[in-house]
């Protein structure tokens, strides 16, 4: 194998033409040039120097190499400048992937955040909802991924081999219509609800509130479902139904004609940010992580 050092050692014997004054040039000593040049022709597999009293020539191999060693040299100290770079955050990408209420109540923050500290750094957003950007996260599309679960969730997910930063815990609370009977309560048992339309979220969550639901003793009638919370909101404002909401969807939406309630008994998702082992250890990602987690806690 070719090594770079190599290349610059043999680069200098053919711009000076002696092993001594190549050693003056590079700053070392006359027999580690000599040393390094039988090194670099062993690695070959055939003579790149013709040595004729103090003189030295190239073989034609040797002027091949040369004629190439710049450019390869040059490439590599491009690719050591970008690496340094990304390395001090100078640089970099993350592929970011996020349920669409982290989406507008925790990424904005921790993004802009992000480009104050770290203007060189770029970061892509997709909107995904678990269990795809796990997916994603896992098939390499993607660095992080904003995801969720819910306590007790029958079927919990298993994210053993990933790297998990908690965010922080979401209780859902209760949407109902402002005119509805129990608009002013102070918290509501669900059973109460168990005559009421619903509106359901996305499937994992329509999910969640049908076992919630049926630990209370009743199925949930579910008149309407869509994945867009200002929809469901805005439903409920009309006055077709009722239904369970994650706190962090309400914090980006005004919930007209709906006010929000305590349910109990009390449901919560956890929001994290997953990652992969190796990429935790990536500057770029790293500094995502760490600008999520603050974002939570505002």
């Amino acid at each position: 194998m070719i090594e770079a050092r190599h290349l610059r050692v043999l680069r200098a014997v053919a711009a000076t033409g002696s092993f001594s004054a190549a050693a003056r040039e590079l700053g070392c000593t006359q027999p580690a040039v000599s040393q390094q040049m039988k090194a670099l022709e062993q690695s070959t597999g055939t003579p790149l120097l013709i040595r004729t009293g103090r003189e030295m020539r190239l073989t034609q191999a040797g002027e091949a190499l040369v004629r190439h060693a710049s450019g390869i040299l040059a490439g590599l100290t491009a690719a050591e400048e970008e690496v340094a770079a990304i390395a001090g955050l100078r640089a970099g990408r993350v592929r970011l992937v996020s349920f669409p209420s982290g989406s507008s109540a925790l990424v904005p923050t921790a993004l802009a955040a992000l480009r104050a500290a770290h203007p060189g750094t770029r970061v892509s957003l997709v909107d995904a909802e678990p269990p795809r950007s796990v997916e994603m996260l896992r098939e390499g599309d993607c660095d992080v991924a904003l995801a969720f679960r819910y306590d007790g969730a029958h079927a919990a997910e298993d994210w053993s081999d990933l790297v998990v930063r908690p965010l922080l815990a979401d209780r859902l609370v209760g949407l109902v219509p402002e005119r509805h009977r129990l608009a002013r309560s102070a918290s509501v048992a669900i059973a109460e609800l168990a005559d009421e339309p619903w509106i359901a979220g996305c499937p994992r969550c329509r999910r969640q509130l049908v076992e919630v639901c049926e630990g209370a003793g009743f199925t949930p009638r579910i008149d309407f479902a869509t994945d867009d919370y200002p929809a469901v909101i805005s439903l409920v404002g009309a006055g077709l139904g009722v239904a369970v909401l994650p706190e962090l969807a309400l914090e980006s939406v005004r919930p007209k004609g709906a006010r929000a309630v305590a349910v109990e008994p009390a449901v919560r998702r956890e929001i994290v940010a997953l990652t992969l082992p190796d990429l935790e250890q990536v500057p770029a990602v790293a500094a995502t992580l760490d600008h999520l987690a603050r974002a939570a806690t505002r």
